[in-house]
């Protein structure tokens, strides 16, 4: 029972960080210059997950853990704004390249990861007091 808890933990845990990306994302859509302060847009970042063998279940499913977090390889989007403080010479100014549209898809389907791993906690919970009345 306790393997069913460290699986669905680590779901959780995979889950969060990719929400904290995806946060990541949208807080820097318009984010023209990098920690230092150099004209250079944000880059954006992505979770990628790979199963944990050291988290499993005698019947056979396997935890999830963070393989790395990933600066996505995209072309800046080029927007004319000449008065800008960071537009090149020709008045464009590169901001990230980061879809909302898709950001707030992958929000929700992590959301809803995330909360199914918490239902599998609380069912397996639920399980292991009802066994403990039974037992008694």
């Amino acid at each position: 029972m306790f393997t069913a808890f460290d699986v669905s933990t680590s779901g959780l845990t995979a889950q969060r960080a990719r929400l904290n990306a995806i946060s990541s994302n949208l807080a820097n859509m318009t984010t023209t210059r990098n920690e230092r302060g150099e004209p250079e847009p944000y880059a954006p970042r992505f979770v990628t997950f790979q199963t944990d063998a050291a988290v499993q279940t005698s019947g056979g499913g396997v935890g999830v853990k963070v393989a790395s977090v990933e600066q996505a390889a995209v072309a800046p989007r080029q927007r004319y704004e000449p008065g800008h403080p960071d537009a090149n010479a020709e008045g464009f100014v590169a901001y990230p390249n980061i879809d909302m549209t898709l950001e707030f898809v992958d929000a929700l389907e992590a959301t809803r990861a995330y909360e199914a791993n918490l239902g599998v906690l609380e069912i397996t919970k639920d399980m292991g007091q009802r066994t403990l009345q039974i037992i008694a």
